[in-house]
Order: C-alpha cells, then sequence, then structure tokens
C-alpha cells in the first residue's frame, strides 16, 4: 500500500486548497478512504471520510459545510477540498484508506497571514 499526499501550501484565513492522495499497491475502488490531520502537540484527527463508492461521506464536526471529500475512482485517487480555511486548519493532512495501517508521507497545509 502506498500512499502520496499533495496539494498542500501557506494560505491565507479564508483561502482555499485541494489536497490529493495517490494510491496504488491495493484494489482502490474496494476501499473507504479517510483524510487526517495532525496539528503540532495534538494527536491525529479524522477530518472526513468517504466510501468505496463515493456515495457517503462523513465529516469532523469542525470541518463540516467547509471541506469536501470526494474520490476518482478510475484513477485511484482521493481528493480534499478545503474552503474558508482558518488557521487552526494548520496541521500536516494524511489519507488513509480503510483497513490498512499504512500512512504516507502527509501534505502540510498552513493557514496564515
Amino acid at each position: 500500500v502506498q500512499l502520496v499526499e499533495s496539494g498542500g501550501g501557506l494560505v491565507e484565513p479564508g483561502g482555499s486548497l485541494r489536497l490529493s492522495c495517490a494510491a496504488s499497491g491495493f484494489t482502490f475502488s474496494s476501499y473507504g478512504m479517510m483524510w487526517y490531520r495532525q496539528a503540532p502537540g495534538k494527536e491525529r484527527e479524522l477530518v472526513a471520510a468517504i466510501s468505496s463508492t463515493g456515495l457517503i461521506t462523513k465529516y469532523a464536526d469542525s470541518v463540516k459545510g467547509r471541506f469536501t471529500i470526494s474520490r476518482d475512482n478510475a484513477k485511484n485517487t482521493s481528493y480534499l477540498q478545503m474552503n474558508s480555511l482558518k488557521p487552526e486548519d494548520t496541521a500536516v493532512y494524511y489519507c488513509k484508506a480503510q483497513t490498512f495501517n499504512s500512512w504516507g508521507q502527509g501534505t502540510q497545509v498552513t493557514v496564515s497571514s
């Protein structure tokens, strides 16, 4: 299982970013996908999840209405669209496939003016 996150960066409050997670080494379309984040000094937390078909999504209360998780099973890629970003969204963001205990290197998101 390999997961490669990308798309992070420095953005001003209120801005947007789109994260991508390229997956390989397993049958991507058969597994749910999740996005987690870990801020300095804090535990890793689940941000969003999507079912294998993409029909079911769930979000942490802190991002509901601002973030959108999606997937393209033809491209073996999951996405996290982040809008109306806040300084408290600053963290390293990771994707994970359901069942597999493998993590990518993560992508840093920094929200600051």
